[in-house]
């Protein structure tokens, strides 16, 4: 199975990363294309078997599977250089562009009344390490179609199906999602801080943290309130850090974050 990747930047070149180094994917199957020879340079220098090019042509010619990872405003100019190139009997295209839909993807790529297999996926991204979440909608797809698609993803993560409408909050809580994470751990390191530990102990601490809370759900298969119950001891210091963050808005500010990510 060819994979062609057009687009050598954070996310084109965080997928040539994660594929290069997943345990299906030969890196001599992966073709990656850029304008840019030293974005190209970078994906050499990740894995000197991918196979780079500056003609994003010549590298569909090669691909069973299209992956568009370029910004949503250059889709439609990427498709039309192409679309001539493409085999829509044989090729699987998969758009990684935030809130371009299915429909606009058929009017870039319909040809006499035909269009591909289709995909949505939007990854974040933690996609280079291969712990990404990926949100994935398919259109004018098989079931073994589809079923290709979300295990190639499945090799750089999680890939969770939901239908086109839902992929703005899928988008929001992941790909969003991850950087407001990070902004947590910073908030928290920040007040670790001022509570008198070093800066790196204290982001050890919450990373450690963050691994056990995310095991404690895995495991048990738990509400994240069942897991809070058990900290939370009645006239406790837990309870109380808890109403302190309630107090200063902690849920409510998530949930504007989350909100606000896809108006």
């Amino acid at each position: 199975m060819k994979i062609a990747i057009i687009g050598a930047g954070n996310m084109g070149g965080a997928i040539v990363r994660g594929l290069s180094n997943s345990r299906s994917i030969k890196a001599a199957d992966i073709y990656c294309s850029d304008r840019s020879e030293k974005m190209l340079d970078k994906i050499t220098d990740i894995n000197k078997n991918v196979h780079v090019s500056t003609d994003n042509k010549e590298i569909v010619k090669h691909a069973d599977i299209i992956i568009a990872a370029v910004k949503p405003w250059l889709l439609e100019s990427v498709i039309k250089e192409i679309k001539p190139s493409m085999d829509y009997e044989r090729q699987l295209f998969v758009s990684i562009a935030a809130g371009v839909t299915f429909c606009t993807l058929c009017e870039y790529l319909k040809e006499k009344e035909e269009i591909p297999a289709l995909f949505r996926v939007i990854p974040n991204t933690a996609i280079e390490v291969q712990e990404s979440v990926n949100i994935m909608s398919s259109y004018n797809a098989t079931e073994k179609q589809t079923a290709t698609i979300k295990e190639l993803f499945d090799e750089l993560g999680l890939t969770v199906m939901v239908e086109e409408r839902l992929m703005n909050a899928g988008m929001a809580l992941a790909s969003c999602g991850i950087a407001y994470a990070f902004r947590y751990i910073r908030a928290a390191i920040a007040g670790a801080v001022e509570l008198g530990l070093h800066p790196e102990q204290a982001k050890i601490i919450e990373m450690q943290t963050l691994k056990g809370a995310v095991a404690l759900l895995e495991t048990n298969r738990s509400h994240p309130e069942a897991e809070i119950d058990k900290v939370t001891t009645p006239g406790g210091i837990t309870i109380r850090g808890l109403n302190a963050m309630e107090e200063a808005g902690f849920t409510n500010a998530v949930i504007k974050g989350l909100k606000a990510s896809v108006s």
